[in-house]
């Protein structure tokens, strides 16, 4: 069970691959690899509300993200060659939208999960409504 964690900014949610977590701006899934994994070795693509991930031939993940998602702003990058990390970006950014699952119907976040997920984004949409805007 993912704990609320302030400092890191991070709830995760796990999954048989890796973790989702999201931010207000963003959804990002870290599928942990097999070590070695090159890039030329992933196909990762988000085609409309598809977002598909295969590694090394096996699909990892293959369904319709669960939000509206700004589909040209998609990026993939190994790290390590040890982890893909996919990031998406929402097209409601404004700490409203605390999405429930990654894909419909898959990777649901468990209520405790959820509910930290939402105090987080309430917690960074206060954050960003509180800073001063700068004078032109």
């Amino acid at each position: 069970m993912a704990e609320f964690d302030e400092r890191s900014g991070v709830v995760e949610c796990k999954t048989p691959w890796g973790c989702w977590y999201q931010t207000v701006d963003e959804i990002v899934a870290e599928v942990t690899l097999e070590p070695g994994t090159k890039a030329k070795e992933i196909k990762c693509k988000l085609s409309g509300k598809k977002l598909t991930a295969v590694v090394r031939g096996k699909e990892i993940v293959n369904g319709t993200v669960a939000g509206n998602v700004v589909t040209d702003d998609f990026l993939w990058t190994v790290e390590d060659n040890k982890l893909l990390r996919i990031v998406i970006t929402k097209s409601d950014r404004t700490g409203r939208d605390c999405w429930q699952s990654l894909l419909q119907g898959q990777y649901p976040a468990d209520p405790q999960v959820y509910d930290n997920m939402e105090k987080k984004l309430t917690m960074e949409r206060v954050q960003r409504e509180d800073l001063p805007s700068e004078s032109v």
